[in-house]
């Protein structure tokens, strides 16, 4: 499927049926790594027009704890649909159940371990210690065919694997974004059902992949730096923006407002 320009939304008359933006973190609302003055205006502007934002990434526990307490938005999916923060200052919602947390922790401890047999190279990342679903390592220096080789070993053992811009990610096999935010939906905000008329999600890289799905989110956008994985993604977004990272997101916002109010 090739993308289409923003101005298609229009054209497809679905950008005034936009509900709820549910976006990507890493390489999609940051510029080389950082939250800018521009992007927190965006967020701003968005809320002010009566346009929710959800944050669905694959940042830890702890991140997205502060993420939700600060941020103009309406709670944060972290580690890849595991579970969920909401900007309430509420306690967490799991949207992966695990009966025992410490055991699960072990088993991915032990799992990722072995991959160091092949791959010594791979570090555990920073903020590894503050995530209870999922177990991440640094995706820096690890080829295309490094990352093949490492989702074969992970669904060999029935682990699930993804990755980002940033991390590589072992988590349970059902686990990802659009079952996450799907399974938040009908249970929390069932007033944006169904998502494919009324949710559109963004993203950046494969991590996000299952946010293209056009069954479920046919409303979906792509910053420009997805094109960098183009090649590796079955389900590509809908549409494209002009610009990558950051801005792309904020020239999102601008469209969406400027439809709203048109």
């Amino acid at each position: 499927m090739t993308s289409l320009p923003l101005s298609d939304l229009v054209i497809r008359d679905w950008s005034k049926n936009v509900c709820l933006v549910a976006t990507d973190m890493d390489g999609t609302l940051t510029k080389l790594g950082k939250l800018t003055a521009e992007l927190l205006q965006a967020l701003e502007n968005l809320a002010a027009a009566s346009l929710p934002v959800l944050i669905v990434t694959g940042r830890s526990a702890g991140w997205a704890n502060g993420l939700a307490a600060y941020l103009p938005v309406v709670g944060v999916i972290a580690e890849n649909g595991g579970l969920f923060y909401p900007g309430t200052g509420e306690p967490p919602l799991f949207l992966t159940y695990l009966a025992d947390i410490e055991g699960h922790r072990k088993r991915l401890a032990t799992f990722f371990d072995s991959f160091k047999v092949e791959f010594p190279q791979i570090q555990e990342s920073s903020d590894n210690r503050f995530r209870l679903t999922d177990w991440t390592f640094d995706v820096e220096g690890l080829t295309p065919a490094n990352l093949q080789r490492l989702s074969f070993l992970c669904q060999e053992q029935g682990w699930g694997f993804t990755y980002s811009s940033v991390h590589c990610h072992i988590k349970p096999a059902s686990q990802d974004k659009a079952t996450g935010l799907l399974q938040l939906l009908s249970s929390c905000f069932p007033d944006f059902l169904p998502a494919g008329d009324r949710v559109l999600t963004v993203g950046d890289s494969p991590n996000d992949e299952s946010l293209f799905n056009p069954n479920n989110f046919p409303m979906s956008v792509g910053v420009a730096n997805i094109l960098e994985y183009s090649s590796q993604l079955a389900h590509r977004p809908a549409f494209i923006t002009r610009a990558p990272e950051g801005d792309g997101f904020c020239e999102l916002a601008q469209f969406l407002i400027e439809e709203l109010n048109s």
